[in-house]
């Protein structure tokens, strides 16, 4: 594992961008901000990180982090992979454009993909800030599941320090979990935005109706609504205490009334390229 690595961080000054420079900018290695837009390049500069040429940027680094959104990747992959050094770490934020094929590829450089997991819900949380911190990279605690993909095969070294860079920009970091790009894409966006993330709005959407149309007042509401949600998560993932009876009856109703019957048909291929195709804008993924 290399003790100093030289990384490059195009779109420094998005959201994302921005996040993980804040993490970068703490370590000893070197590190390079490309940015084009007028309001990037003002946060970067605010923040105190001066602003480098795409080209400059990426000239001999060792991993080069293309933190833009993904309708982006296609194209800011096509120019930035030509002019990196033999065996450079491409690390992408998302795998929806990896799994699509749209990065530019090259046979002597490696390509990863590394996503936050963000702070479980069980974490045991000790300080203000850690409590704060619900998206994590800043004070909470979190996992990252990653891929990579070697033109050679071997991806020992790449891996090293692509994980380098991954529990950096992501700290604090407490594993990193190695899987496949398809496997990636399985988890994001299926398991975790496909379902995760719809019924986290699905318990906000009926909140409100419990408030606008039954008149329940908002503080009971909400209160009964996140005790429950912290129950219901503890009870059905870590198995700490059992339903009651009058609890699954009405959770059945619940099923029935709600969730489709085929709904697990989301986790097939097809299914995964179809969502893939909408998120990316695309008429269908071709590999």
């Amino acid at each position: 594992m290399k003790e100093h690595v030289t990384i490059a961080v195009i779109g420094a000054g998005g959201k994302m961008g921005m996040r993980v420079s804040d993490n970068l900018q703490r370590t000893g290695h070197t590190v390079r901000y490309a940015e084009n837009s007028p309001a990037g390049v003002e946060r970067v500069t605010a923040a105190g990180r001066r602003v480098t040429p795409t080209a400059e940027a990426v000239d001999d680094a060792h991993v080069v982090v293309l933190a833009v959104p993904d309708l982006a990747l296609a194209a800011v992959s096509a120019e930035v992979v030509p002019k990196l050094q033999s065996g450079a770490v491409l690390l992408t934020l998302d795998p929806a454009a990896s799994y699509a094929g749209l990065l530019a590829r090259r046979d002597d450089v490696v390509q990863a993909v590394a996503h936050p997991c963000h702070p479980s819900v069980f974490l045991e949380r000790r300080t203000p800030e850690e409590h704060a911190d619900t998206f994590g990279g800043i004070a909470a605690p979190q996992d990252v599941v990653a891929a990579i993909e070697a033109p050679d095969g071997d991806d020992g070294q790449a891996r090293a320090v692509a994980e380098t860079v991954i529990r950096a920009m992501y700290a604090p970091v407490l594993d990193v979990h190695w899987v496949t790009v398809k496997q990636l894409a399985q988890l994001e966006p299926t398991l975790v935005e496909t379902v995760a993330c719809m019924v986290g709005a699905l318990l906000a959407e009926a909140l409100e109706e419990a408030v606008t149309t039954m008149g329940v007042p908002e503080p009971a509401a909400r209160a009964m609504l996140l005790g429950h949600t912290q129950v219901a998560l503890a009870n059905t993932l870590r198995g700490s205490n059992p339903f009651s009876d009058a609890c699954l009856i009405a959770m059945d109703y619940g099923r029935e009334s709600i969730v489709r019957d085929d709904w697990k048909k989301i986790f097939r291929d097809d299914e995964l390229d179809r969502v893939l195709a909408r998120m990316l804008h695309l008429d269908r993924i071709e590999r």
